[in-house]
């Protein structure tokens, strides 16, 4: 028994010391190296995301357009429309689902007289948001690195998933 105990011990502690460190200790600093290979992974995987995204999109039968942040929308000519100021407010609600067209949470994500510039919502549905019409509809199809990016939100929704996005200004 002892020497079970004392090899599963060893066996322990040798993999602890042979372990790589993937992430760097909590206010730790990465070196430019770590900094190149981020940046390259993230490129390359919105590349991906964006051929993909595309190739579904081309496959529906409703039209999406592309906008300069890099998302998808059912409206033309979207992010050209008249850009909501900062301070001003707008209540809305908006649902998210997976490229299966699965929905993810049963509830819907609503906020009422939320002021722009003062509230942290995800970037594609801020930045839809500044240029959607009351009342409107719209469905954004969103590259992980503008929803929940690299961590997902820890809940539902896993790391690098890119999300369709129903969106409702109230």
């Amino acid at each position: 028994m002892k020497k079970l105990l004392f090899i599963s011990a060893v066996s322990l502690l040798s993999c602890n010391r042979s372990a790589q460190q993937t992430h760097p200790p909590v206010g730790g600093v990465l070196s430019q190296k770590d900094l190149d290979v981020s940046k390259n992974r993230m490129r390359n995987l919105n590349l991906q995301e964006r051929s993909q995204i595309q190739e579904w999109a081309n496959a529906q039968p409703v039209k999406y357009y592309t906008t300069q942040l890099n998302y998808w929308v059912t409206a033309e000519n979207f992010d050209k429309r008249e850009r909501r100021p900062d301070n001003s407010t707008i209540s809305y609600s908006y649902d998210l689902y997976d490229f299966d067209q699965t929905k993810i949470y049963d509830q819907s994500f609503e906020r009422r007289d939320a002021k722009f510039g003062h509230f942290d919502e995800l970037k594609a549905v801020e930045n839809a948001l500044r240029f959607i019409h009351d009342g409107e509809e719209v469905t954004l199809l969103v590259p992980s690195s503008l929803a929940y990016g690299t961590y997902g939100d820890e809940k539902k929704i896993d790391n690098d998933i890119p999300l369709i996005i129903k969106l409702k200004a109230l």
